[in-house]
């Protein structure tokens, strides 16, 4: 599936918007969204994606705009976007962030990860995290006490494992050095997705 950069975003945005609000997006906020002057540019970088089998448009619906989620497979395996630093507020599968597509076998993994994401920093070098690794990313908005989750925080993306205490949430590193990050109540935060496996380059 060959996309133009814009058709790209435009899908990342579809994309971001299911995983955060469980629904996707509609035309006027596709258009408030990147600044278009009329509805009729969305709609036809809507028709293209439809056209190349990324979404499924429904007639007659305001968010009838269904993605269209099998990885490119090849015989030896699939190919997932491998992000690299996240431009601060900025959708973490956005054009921007990506460095190259990564060909690994999914079925190794469980849940089936949808993207990579490469690991900066020793944080959770507890947890077999290492600085430089490429952890693999079940996406979900959702996570359970103890997980290893990505999330953002402000405009910022960390690996972390998530811990509820009562009502309030923390993102724990697994480095001694590091302390535990508080969420807030009214703090932008998101869960992006779960880790589900490591790849490393190099051996230590």
């Amino acid at each position: 599936m060959k996309l133009t950069s814009r058709q790209r975003e435009i899908l990342d945005y579809i994309l971001e918007c299911k995983a955060r609000d469980g629904l996707p997006p509609t035309r006027a906020e596709i258009v408030r969204h990147f600044g278009f002057r009329s509805p009729n540019a969305a709609q036809c970088h809507l028709r293209a994606l439809a056209e190349h089998g990324a979404i499924r448009l429904v007639p007659g619906r305001a968010r009838g705009i269904v993605p269209v989620d099998p990885p490119p497979t090849t015989p030896s395996g699939a190919r997932l976007p491998l992000i690299g630093r996240v431009t601060a507020g900025t959708p973490v599968l956005a054009v921007e962030n990506r460095e190259d597509d990564l060909l690994i076998d999914p079925a190794r993994f469980r849940p089936r990860p949808d993207f990579a994401l490469r690991v900066e920093g020793d944080s959770m070098i507890g947890a077999g995290i290492q600085d430089g690794d490429l952890l693999l990313v079940h996406r979900t908005p959702e996570a359970r006490q103890g997980q290893i989750v990505v999330a953002r925080v402000g405009d910022e993306i960390t690996v972390k494992r998530l811990r509820k205490q009562g009502e309030k949430l923390f993102l724990d590193p697994e480095n001694p050095n590091y302390r535990p990050i508080p969420v807030d109540a009214d703090e932008d935060f998101a869960i992006e997705g779960l880790g589900v496996g490591v790849i490393r380059s190099t051996l230590n």
